[in-house]
């Protein structure tokens, strides 16, 4: 249900996300043992909007367990760094570089919330700030979030978004095709569902969540008022799960509309840079 934001939001939400990581970490959906031997998760969009990240230097806000942040390491980082605020996590993130020998020097992982980024990471700034997928909507206030993130980028570097789309949000969940629920709204959405993404048959006690819906607008506008340009805004008409029943899955492991329906943008992705000085 919809209300004002409650006083303990960070505090239930910590709470839950501490608590499913070990299922996550056990769980098919992550598959970490195919990911140990090899397997690369990074979207094919991702990789082609973000480009070659060899010998740079890369900041993952809300990284969960790593494993995003660990392949771009994999792809030629100089050095990745992951934070987030649950301490189990980044317990498993930094285990997780360990199985695959990539040291403190590689890859490092800090506990910390994303607003408090800037004193809790071991560099002032990174040439990449990677953040994604389904991270924004557990933050309350969106132009203290890009103002962070816009501290953080190099002179030369740029932010990367890749997230859900918040339109699939206001959609009603059998067949994405009729609007329910307010796209605007600001308050904060509270929810007691068990389980989880990973495995929702999952027992769990922790279930308490508090999320917000951000429109597009509101992430663009907010990166431009931070000091960053905005490179592009792309929407696409993949998600990640199947977020409406009316999706299919495809070869690639995505999930799209039936080719005989009209398609809505189940996702988005935004580049958006700090010229360097000679740029300017």
């Amino acid at each position: 249900m919809y209300s004002p934001t409650p006083d303990d939001w960070q505090d239930a939400n910590r709470a839950r996300w501490d608590e499913r990581v070990p299922i996550h970490v056990a769980s098919d959906f992550y598959e970490l043992d195919a990911f140990r031997a090899g397997k690369d998760v990074l979207r094919a969009f991702e990789l082609a909007e973000v480009g070659d990240v060899t010998g740079k230097t890369l900041l993952h806000l809300q990284c969960h367990i790593g494993v995003d942040t660990l392949s771009w390491a994999r792809r030629g980082a100089a050095q990745v760094v992951g934070l987030d605020f649950s301490e189990p996590a980044v317990e498993a993130a930094r285990d997780l570089a360990a199985t695959l020998g990539l040291g403190p020097d590689r890859a490092a992982f800090v506990t910390a919330d994303v607003y408090d980024a800037p004193t809790a990471v071991p560099d002032p700034a990174y040439d990449i700030v990677y953040t994604g997928i389904g991270a924004l909507n557990w933050l309350p206030d969106i132009p203290r979030w890009a103002e962070t993130a816009a501290s953080l980028v190099a002179p030369g570097g740029f932010l990367y978004l890749a997230e859900f789309h918040p339109l699939t949000d206001s959609m009603d969940d059998a067949t994405g095709s009729v609007v329910t629920d307010d796209y605007f709204s600001s308050e904060a959405w509270v929810d007691e569902t068990p389980g989880t993404y990973a495995d929702s048959d999952a027992p769990t006690v922790h279930n308490r969540s508090v999320e917000w819906q951000h429109p597009v607008g509101e992430v663009v506008t907010a990166l431009a008022a931070a000091g960053l340009r905005i490179e592009f805004l792309h929407e696409h008409d993949v998600s990640l799960f199947p977020r409406f029943g009316a999706l299919e899955r495809h070869a690639d492991g995505c999930y799209r509309f039936p080719a005989d329906r009209p398609r809505i943008p189940l996702m988005y992705s935004i580049k958006a840079s700090r010229p360097a000085p000679h740029e300017r």
